[in-house]
């Protein structure tokens, strides 16, 4: 298993210093903010750190066209560019398209309707401290990722890219790594994501990386912040490393009752192509309780989250297999 290339070791690593610096900064100017004016006093400061936002977009920009030619250089290919990079084209901008002055607004708001909902002062300022942490980090690295992105799309010898996760990923960036894209293929990011593009050509498929290499190369506690103690123990337990992760989806978790209690289920896997929703409708069939074409067949069973199976397990291993094999965790 080959890993990311020192460029893209580099190229990440750098990024992440960049984005923590400018986190550090904005950290240090929410302290200034007066809890008596949070607003005004918010408004006034703020527009410092848009400008210090920018700078450090353009700084994330900056070198992707280089940093692409550099990987494709070190497969022994020739870079055929269309253009110059334009890094200022890639800052003053949020990535929803908003303006940074708009999307930095967004704290002083949170604090406030915080504190209007009856949360302590003190703790709704943090909560606003927290969200611009995100804001800072997140419109940093997407300048870079956008950037990187362009270059790719715009270098003929690419073909696509490869996703390189970054160290402290979580669980849906994990599953993904060693993916490999077309170029013209939007990179999957959430806030706080630091992964990069690696780029890939004829020569070079890119990284080739193990998701659960990678898992098992955490350690415990590392596994359990990626992936929730639930999720990393069934992964442990010989669980598919998607199904955990997808069926935490947005969107896919609810409350069943079964077993005579409320659980904690997932729709993931439940449409009539899922996973668990085919195995179901084969046990069904084995029992003789639909047909051989499984015509008449509904889904009844809820499908059980991992925390939900060792729950009712109760300290049983052998019987928490089972039961992850019996909800489509383990194949």
């Amino acid at each position: 298993m080959s890993g990311p290339s020192q460029q893209a070791r580099r190229w990440s690593a750098e990024h992440q210093a960049l984005a923590l610096s400018l986190v550090l900064r904005a950290d240090a100017l929410w302290s200034q903010v007066d809890p008596r004016r949070i607003g005004p006093s918010w408004r006034r400061i703020s527009t410092q750190l848009t400008a210090m936002l920018i700078a450090a977009q353009q700084a994330s920009a900056e070198g992707a066209q280089q940093y692409v030619a550099a990987v494709v250089a070190a497969t022994g290919e020739q870079s055929r560019e269309e253009g110059t990079l334009s890094p200022a084209a890639f800052a003053g901008w949020a990535a929803d398209g908003r303006s940074l002055s708009s999307l930095l607004e967004l704290p002083a708001v949170t604090t406030l309707t915080e504190i209007a909902a009856g949360l302590p002062e003190e703790a709704a300022l943090e909560r606003g401290r927290m969200q611009l942490r995100r804001i800072v980090a997140t419109e940093v690295a997407d300048a870079g990722r956008s950037a990187v992105g362009a270059s790719i799309v715009s270098n003929r010898t690419c073909t696509g890219y490869v996703r390189v996760v970054a160290p402290g990923a979580c669980g849906r960036c994990v599953v993904l790594a060693g993916n490999v894209y077309g170029s013209a293929v939007a990179f999957r990011r959430h806030p706080l994501c630091h992964c990069v593009h690696e780029p890939t050509t004829r020569g070079r498929r890119g990284a080739r990386v193990d998701p659960r290499a990678y898992f098992d190369s955490l350690t415990e506690r590392e596994q359990n912040r990626a992936f929730t103690v639930a999720g990393a123990r069934a992964i442990r337990d010989g669980a598919d490393m998607s199904s955990v992760v997808n069926a935490r989806r947005r969107g896919a978790t609810y409350t069943a009752t079964a077993y005579g209690r409320q659980v904690r289920a997932t729709r993931e896997g439940t449409t009539r192509r899922g996973l668990f929703a085919y195995q179901e409708r084969a046990r069904a069939i084995a029992r003789g309780q639909v047909p051989a074409s499984g015509r008449g067949f509904r889904l009844r069973t809820p499908r059980l989250l991992p925390e939900e199976i060792y729950d009712l397990a109760a300290g049983n291993r052998d019987e928490a297999i089972r039961m992850l094999r019996r909800f489509a965790y383990i194949r």
